[in-house]
């Protein structure tokens, strides 16, 4: 892990600087075909894209790691444990009363419920500025409108419909200069500014990494050019993630050293072509001089993404790993904290229990489960389940900011927002409770009788995959075509086994994440705000809170009303009776079709029946 020091942080290009200079020889290289035949371009190409490779993975094995930065996080002990008798404490909802907030990603998931309760629960706050990316022809105004009517600001509409009117959109955009912000925007920003949540970030796992460095890491960058010009800023919150360190078991609240420089990074994908960088294979039908075909072969030998990413699985965690270091360099003296939630889940209490507005993570997968169409993947059963309601990682958000800017501190701390080590629940407890909620509140349409099984023979969970997913859907998708009915069950299938592919390394692999520092911080807080800000997670009750997550995503994902439950019920048991029915077919069939191949097996039964008869016989009654 990196380690105080107050030196100046040295630059080390030297990734940037050998991968240049490989592809530089290797252009050099194709160059001297120009003119040759095609035959004769190939070959002095394909030479000098392996000289390329071979550069570059040199200098990705040789880089060495960032040096240590500044003020590497870490836990302050002892907490100043509340008194009631302090009478300097100042209370959350007070803290933030007169203060403008500015957000980024404030009409993603989390930022949606971190507005709603600024609002619900600070109500003297003054301003609420997001930043909100102007898309397909739709002004900022227009989708500010459409956030906030949205069913989570329901209560809000109804009972203080004044608060709304604090929302303030700033239009602009993370993956440009300066975020896209305009100049006299910027101005009011920096004038009247005092606390900063920056939520915005590519949480898909896929995502190529050119994108994910510019969202995760650049966005990041340019959000703190901007916060050192703020007059008066108290505190800036950076959500990060649990697993931007999931190459280590053990995970503290500290920043560890990244792979690579950050810069170096940045600098690598804003001059290597993307299909380069995201392993876009041309199609050679479109390699039309010897330029792309030396990069369709630099390509082949390269696979440069998976190099760089080294143990993470994904973009995504590696970008954000890098985006908390680039964080620490570039912040200088700004009042910064870091909080690092786990798995996202639905809320646990706050606007409402249950809200969930995406099919990401958990989420998508017993929504699978659920329909019907989701019976078995790779998970090992036994281990922690390591996710967390959106609520509790708001309040958590909130409640850091308070502490960063009363607190003043030398040190940049970081919380891991997790449950893990306070209230752990492991898969095969979550998928009990999903399966036995599915039942109890099915969904209108189901497909077929919910159940599942966690497996990690791979082999056999491949086999039941093809079973129980694909071959159903093809049925289906037949008798649709049939039926003249657009076939949709095997496309769903395959996003379904996309989303599977993402989650199996989370869900087969265990971490201990501390969080020494949010138990502090809980501790810190009066009573009275304990129970409005709530990020406390030995208080969730798994069963009730996997019951009422199922019925929010019926309610608010699937738009189903609860008057729908009986009917869908008794569905429930129709599809029951017709699931044992199947399952009785398959058995008889199965040992009919042995037994028509096997006179052995034949005999067998036949003296196993004969001898089945005679002890009946011998029976008084019989």
């Amino acid at each position: 892990m990196l380690n105080g020091n107050h030196s100046s942080h040295q630059r080390t290009n030297g990734l940037t600087h050998a991968a240049a200079a490989a592809v530089a020889a290797s252009y050099a290289s194709a160059g001297s075909g120009i003119g040759a035949s095609a035959g004769s371009v190939g070959m002095s190409t394909a030479g000098g894209a392996s000289a390329a490779a071979a550069g570059i993975n040199a200098a990705l094995l040789n880089a060495a790691p960032a040096t240590a930065l500044p003020s590497n996080g870490g836990l302050q002990l002892p907490y100043e444990r509340y008194r009631a008798d302090d009478t300097s404490y100042v209370p959350i909802g007070q803290f933030y009363a007169g203060r403008s907030v500015f957000i980024t990603g404030g009409t993603g998931f989390m930022g949606k419920v971190l507005v709603e309760k600024l609002l619900r629960s600070c109500p003297d706050i003054r301003n609420i500025y997001l930043l909100i990316r102007p898309k397909r022809g739709q002004e900022v105004s227009a989708r500010l409108t459409e956030l906030l009517n949205a069913p989570l600001f329901e209560s809000l509409r109804r009972e203080k419909p004044k608060e709304l009117s604090k929302v303030i959109p700033i239009s602009g955009d993370i993956t440009s200069e300066e975020l896209g912000i305009s100049e006299s925007d910027q101005t009011l920003l920096c004038r009247n500014v005092s606390v900063v949540f920056h939520s915005a970030a590519t949480v898909k796992f896929d995502e190529k990494l050119k994108l994910s460095v510019t969202i995760n890491m650049l966005g990041t960058k340019r959000l703190v050019e901007l916060c050192h010009r703020m007059m008066s800023l108290d505190a800036l919150i950076h959500v990060s993630t649990a697993y931007c360190n999931c190459d280590r078991t053990d995970v503290s609240e500290v920043i560890y050293a990244p792979p690579y420089n950050p810069d170096d990074i940045i600098s690598l994908i804003n001059w290597l072509p993307e299909d380069i960088l995201d392993q876009v294979s041309p199609s050679l039908a479109t390699l039309e001089n010897e330029h792309k075909f030396q990069l369709f072969s630099l390509l082949f030998h390269l696979q440069l993404t998976p190099r760089l990413i080294g143990k993470r699985p994904n973009t995504y965690t590696f970008t954000k790993a890098l985006a908390e270091h680039m964080l620490l360099k570039e912040a200088g003296n700004l009042p910064v904290a870091i909080v690092r939630p786990s798995i996202v889940t639905a809320s646990l209490n706050e606007p409402f229990a249950g809200w969930v507005d995406n099919f990401n993570g958990p989420t998508g997968l017993v929504s699978a489960l659920a329909k019907g169409m989701f019976r078995t993947m790779m998970c090992e059963k036994n281990y922690v389940a390591d996710m967390v309601p959106v609520d509790i990682v708001i309040n958590l958000m909130i409640a850091a900011a308070w502490r960063t800017a009363t607190r003043k501190s030398n040190n940049l701390l970081i919380y891991n927002c997790c449950t893990g080590q306070r209230n752990p629940i492991i898969w095969s407890e979550f998928v009990k409770f999903a399966m036995s909620s599915v039942r109890k509140h099915p969904l209108e349409g189901c497909l077929w009788y919910p159940t599942g099984d966690l497996r990690m023979n791979r082999p056999m969970n491949t086999l039941n995959c093809l079973l129980k997913h694909f071959l159903p859907a093809y049925i289906l998708d037949g008798v649709a075509r049939i039926m003249g009915k657009k076939p949709f069950v095997v496309s769903v299938q395959n996003k379904i086994a996309k989303a599977v592919e993402c989650l199996e390394y989370f869900a087969t692999r265990q971490w201990r994440f501390k969080d020494d520092n949010v138990h502090g911080l809980l501790h810190t807080l009066s009573p009275k705000d304990r129970e409005i800000f709530i990020f406390d997670v030995r208080n969730i009750n798994w069963d009730k809170y996997v019951e009422r997550y199922v019925l929010g995503f019926r309610e608010f994902l699937f738009k189903q009303r609860p008057e729908s439950l009986p009917a869908s019920r008794k569905r429930m048991v129709r599809l029951y009776y017709l699931h044992q029915l199947v399952k009785v077919v398959a058995v008889l069939l199965t040992w009919r079709f042995l037994m028509s191949r096997s006179k052995r097996l034949n005999d067998m039964w036949s003296a196993f029946l004969e001898n089945a008869l005679k002890i009946a016989r011998l029976i008084p009654f019989l």
